[in-house]
C-alpha cells in the first residue's frame, strides 16, 4: 500500500490552490465540501471562482502564490497545468513543510485525493494508487446506485443517539443495536421524517436492553479452493457478523479480511506430517467462546462436510447445549475440474465419481481399488501428494491401465494455480514438478484440450 487512506480535519484549516483553470475547478468542487479556509491564487481565474469568491465560500487572490500564503496551511494543490508553475508551488510547498499534490502528477504528489461517494457524514474514498482512474470511478458510479441518499442522514441522527445507546452492553448487544437500526428500523421510519426516526431509535433501544443476551453460536463456513469471488453470499454475512473466526491454514489471507477488523482471529490450522493444532484443542476453543456468548465462524477450506473433521466439533459443541449451523462451500473437487474444462461426470463415461481421501487415522487410506482400477472410473483424491506412490501401486496391482489419465491440480482457483498433466504410470515421478500448496489428484481425468489456458501450462511443463 504506497499511500495510507487517512481522512483530515480540515475545519477551519487553510488549504491553499494555485491555478485557476479546469484543473482548478475540478478540485474545488470537492474542496468547497469541507470546511477548510480556501484560497486560490489565480493571476486570471474562471469565472466560477470569481464567484466563488464574491459569495464568501474561498478567497480568491488574483497573483502567483508566494512562500509566505503558505504557513500555517495544512495541504497544498498545484493546479496551474503548466509544468513550470506546478513546479514552482512544489518548490514552495517542500521548502514550507506542507503535503502536496500536484494535479494529474502522481510521482510528485505526497498525497492523492480519492473519488469519493458523498453521504455526509458517511463519506467513501476510493483510490487506485493512480493505477485505474477509470475503475475508480466505476466503483464509485456502483456504490453512489446502490447506497441510499438517506444514509447520511441515518448516520447524522444515529451520531447524536451514541451516548443513549451508551446503556447497552459494549459489544456484540451495542452492534446488534445499531445493525437493527442502520439496515431494518431506520430506513423503515425514514419516509416519515426525522421526528419519526428518532422516535424509532428511542423505541427500538428499550426493545433491546430488555432483550436476553444473544446465546453462543458456531457456524461452520466453507472458506471453498481459495478464490475469494468463489464465497457464497451467506459465508460472506457470517465473517461480518463473526466475535470470533478459527481458521485452517488453507484460508487465504483475502477471505480472512472479510472478517470484521474487531474479530478475534485464531489459526487452527493442521499441516499433513509437521505441526498442527490438536483437534481437542480447537474442539475447546469453540466450547469456550461459544460459552462467553461469541458469535463464532469455524472457517474451513472447501466444504466443511468432506474431509474436514466437522463431525468431532459438532459433538463437542452438542455436549455442551450450543448451536450450530453449516455453511456449505465449493469443494475442491469442483473447482479443479473447472481448471481443466472437464465434468466429473458424463453421460456414457461414468455415472458416479467418487471423492476420496488419501489419509486416514492409521496413514495411507485404503479404498476398494479393484473397482477404482475398472476402465471409465473417476475419482478425486483429496491430500494424495505424499500418497501418490501408495496410490499408483495399489491400482497398478488391480489391472489398472498404466495409461489411465491423470491430472493434479494445485491452488485450484487461486492466481497460483497450477495444472499438472500425466498418467497413473508416471504419476509418482512426475509430481516432482508439481509446486508446494494444496493439490488434488483427478484419476481418469485429462485436461480438456480446447481449453488455451490448460494447454500454455501443458507446454510449459514440457518445456
Amino acid at each position: 500500500m504506497r499511500h495510507f487512506p487517512i481522512f483530515l480535519a480540515l475545519s477551519n484549516r487553510v488549504v491553499v490552490l494555485s491555478g485557476g483553470g479546469d484543473a482548478a475547478l475540478a478540485k474545488l468542487r470537492l474542496l468547497l465540501k469541507t470546511e477548510a479556509a480556501l484560497h486560490v491564487y489565480a493571476p486570471d481565474p474562471a469565472p466560477e471562482i470569481i464567484a466563488w469568491d464574491a459569495e464568501g465560500r474561498l478567497s480568491l487572490h488574483r497573483r502567483p502564490m508566494e512562500a509566505c500564503d503558505l504557513i500555517g496551511a495544512a495541504l497544498v494543490y498545484a493546479a496551474d497545468e503548466d509544468d513550470v508553475q506546478d513546479a514552482r508551488t512544489q518548490r514552495l510547498a517542500h521548502g514550507a513543510g506542507v503535503l502536496l499534490n500536484v494535479v494529474d502528477n502522481l510521482e510528485d504528489s505526497q498525497f492523492i485525493t480519492p473519488a469519493i461517494v458523498d453521504r455526509d457524514p458517511v463519506t467513501v474514498a476510493i483510490g487506485t494508487e493512480g493505477a485505474a482512474p477509470v475503475l475508480a470511478r466505476a466503483i464509485k458510479a456502483h456504490l453512489e446506485e446502490h447506497l441510499p441518499a438517506g444514509t447520511g442522514t441515518l448516520a447524522r441522527i444515529g451520531q447524536g443517539f451514541r451516548k443513549m445507546a451508551e446503556k447497552l452492553p459494549f459489544g456484540r448487544a451495542r452492534r446488534d443495536f445499531w445493525q437493527d437500526y442502520y439496515f431494518n428500523a431506520g430506513p423503515r421510519a425514514l419516509p416519515q421524517g426525522e421526528a419519526a426516526v428518532r422516535e424509532t431509535l428511542g423505541t427500538l433501544l428499550d426493545d433491546h436492553l430488555t432483550r436476553k443476551e444473544r446465546a453462543g453460536f458456531v457456524a461452520f463456513v466453507g472458506s471453498g479452493p481459495g478464490d475469494p469471488d468463489l464465497l457464497t453470499l451467506k459465508a460472506r454475512r457470517k465473517l461480518d457478523e463473526a466475535d470470533v473466526v478459527l481458521y485452517d491454514r488453507l484460508a487465504p489471507k483475502a477471505i480472512l479480511e472479510l472478517a470484521r477488523r474487531e474479530a478475534i482471529m485464531i489459526d487452527v490450522g493442521k499441516i499433513g506430517f509437521g505441526p498442527s493444532t490438536p483437534q481437542e484443542h480447537i474442539n475447546a476453543l469453540l466450547v469456550e467462546h461459544a460459552q462467553n456468548g461469541s458469535q463464532i465462524v469455524r472457517l474451513k477450506g472447501g466444504d466443511p462436510t468432506l474431509f474436514a473433521r466437522l463431525d468431532e466439533e459438532i459433538d463437542a459443541l452438542t455436549d455442551h447445549g450450543i448451536g450450530y449451523e453449516i455453511v456449505p462451500g465449493l469443494t475442491a473437487a469442483s473447482a479443479a475440474a473447472a481448471a481443466i474444462g472437464q465434468s466429473l461426470t458424463k453421460r456414457g463415461r461414468n455415472q458416479q465419481v467418487r471423492l476420496l481421501t488419501a489419509h486416514d487415522t492409521d496413514g495411507f487410506a485404503d479404498h476398494d481399488w479393484r473397482t477404482l482400477a475398472a476402465p471409465g472410473q473417476i475419482a478425486a483424491i483429496y491430500m494424495g501428494k505424499r500418497a501418490a506412490r501408495f496410490i499408483q501401486g495399489r491400482l497398478l496391482m488391480h489391472s489398472a491401465a498404466p495409461d489411465t489419465p491423470v491430472t493434479v491440480v494445485s491452488n485450484a482457483s487461486r492466481a497460483d494455480q497450477h495444472v499438472l498433466e500425466t498418467s497413473l504410470a508416471t504419476l509418482s515421478a512426475d509430481l516432482d514438478r508439481c509446486p508446494d500448496g494444496p493439490a488434488l489428484i483427478l484419476y481418469g481425468l485429462a485436461p480438456r484440450d480446447a481449453l488455451p489456458t490448460v494447454q500454455h501450462l501443458r507446454k510449459q511443463e514440457v518445456s
